[in-house]
């Protein structure tokens, strides 16, 4: 289907609303409920149940979709008696849906939690075991950060496969439609302890994608102790993610932390065959927000594992100025080296983590937190980054582990490490002299006979 409609000029969907639906405000939008007792498979002994959401809202894009079972799919059809209507009157007719949200016994064995919604765009968010929602994934991103405007594909349709009684699995297919380009997707979504979207898709561009954006993540960070300046807020920290974490193709660890700039910033890690990337959600304690409402403490971390050779490309960061926490700011995806060319297939598969950190053998110390101020003399800037991990642990005072610590522009005045006893790690102080200079680029890592004991930090400064 994708392939076949690539072929044709895209044409926009008629999403024409009734008169009330299309002046709601988030708070009227959200008195529509469904109801749970109308969920498909309700009942039926499977582990998974489908709701859906009502059009209306910044939402008005109508979807179809579809149930397969026995090798068919049946269109799953609207009625207003699937909702309740407290702050707006039912409307007559088949209206459809914006989206879907799947429940299953993600923290009870008996019960029936929210484990992911697809809403809005090709915009789908999870949790894993103990979280609450966060950052987003999308199908595709088109020119995140042109000066011309971004493109946002929608996901047109969805094939929701009827889950056998008992299996621990589910099947989403999803049918993407852009001026751009088509896609076709297939989500196996396997929840728990981490939440796994194993994600095949199959890309059918209709004119050339120079721009394209592959597993793009989108996330909110506000303010945190590297970056606060602007913002008279009584907590200590707010954000859905406060890094971009990279395992290259090379097997190095890299780690951005995350900043709120005056102004856009577009960051390109180039790379060969990466092996994962995500942005990372890593203060894990209520202290480190003190926010009893959004508890960002749970928010999940979400990472890409590529399936085969990626090949050629960049790891890119769009950082959004923001000034709101209800706005996502933080774009991070894959950008092939070579553009998508038109009447071409491209087919890319890899496994979406929603988790509490990325998977994987964690061989090297990681970046704690990052703090970011005025040097004692009030002329510089200072950074201090704090690594913890295993391979620190056996460092004593007397034998320091090496700093490789370096930038592109400005002048370092002084870098020292020292332990951390508090956080049984290494903590290391870099002072700044930016040289008038409005964007700097700093690394730093821990070293030990030329092997590296710690990730490498990474870090633009721009003034605040």
């Amino acid at each position: 289907m994708a392939r076949q409609l690539a072929l044709q000029p895209y044409k926009t969907q008629d999403n024409t609303l009734p008169a009330p639906l299309k002046t709601l405000d988030f708070e009227a939008y959200q008195s529509i409920r469904f109801d749970p007792a109308k969920s498909l498979w309700h009942g039926q002994g499977r582990k998974f149940t489908a709701q859906f959401f009502h059009r209306g809202y910044i939402y008005p894009d109508r979807v179809a979709i579809f149930e397969v079972a026995d090798g068919k799919a049946e269109p799953v059809r609207y009625s207003s008696d699937m909702f309740s209507f407290e702050k707006v009157p039912p409307s007559s007719g088949d209206l459809g849906f914006a989206g879907f949200r799947i429940h299953c016994p993600l923290n009870h064995p008996n019960g029936s939690d929210e484990l992911c919604a697809f809403l809005g765009a090709s915009y789908f968010r999870a949790i894993a075991k103990g979280q609450g929602y966060g950052l987003s994934a999308r199908g595709l991103a088109i020119k995140t950060a042109d000066s011309s405007g971004e493109e946002f594909p929608v996901f047109r349709s969805f094939w929701l496969e009827r889950p056998a009684p008992g299996a621990d699995i589910m099947v989403i297919h999803a049918l993407l439609d852009s001026p751009s380009t088509t896609a076709s997707f297939r989500f196996t979504v396997r929840p728990g302890e981490d939440t796994v979207f194993d994600t095949e898709t199959a890309i059918y561009p209709r004119t050339d994608i120079a721009q394209a954006g592959l597993a793009p993540l989108t996330s909110m960070f506000l303010l945190d102790a590297n970056d606060r300046v602007r913002f008279d807020d009584w907590r200590a920290a707010v954000h859905d993610s406060n890094g971009l974490q990279i395992r290259t193709g090379h097997d190095e660890a890299l780690w951005r932390p995350l900043t709120n700039p005056r102004d856009l910033q577009v960051s390109s890690f180039e790379d060969t065959s990466p092996r994962g990337f995500g942005l990372a959600q890593r203060k894990r304690a209520f202290i480190d927000y003190q926010d009893l409402e959004s508890r960002y403490e749970k928010r999940p971390s979400l990472w890409v594992e590529p399936i085969g050779d990626w090949g050629r490309g960049v790891v890119e960061l769009v950082e959004i100025p923001s000034d709101r926490e209800v706005n996502d700011n933080m774009v991070a995806f894959w950008r092939p080296h070579d553009p998508l060319h038109a009447k071409g297939e491209y087919l890319l598969n890899y496994r979406l983590h929603w988790c509490w950190a990325p998977p994987g053998e964690v061989r090297l110390a990681q970046s704690l937190q990052t703090r970011c101020g005025l040097s004692f003399d009030q002329k510089h800037r200072q950074f201090i980054v704090d690594f913890v991990g295993e391979s620190l642990k056996s460092l004593k005072a007397d034998s320091p582990p090496t700093l490789d610590v370096g930038s592109d522009k400005g002048k370092i005045i002084s870098a020292v490490t020292q332990p951390n006893p508090d956080v049984s790690g290494w903590r290391v102080s870099i002072e700044l002299d930016t040289q008038g200079n409005k964007l700097v680029e700093l690394h730093a890592r821990l070293m030990q006979d030329d092997q590296p004991l710690t990730e490498t930090w990474i870090y633009r400064w721009t003034p605040g």
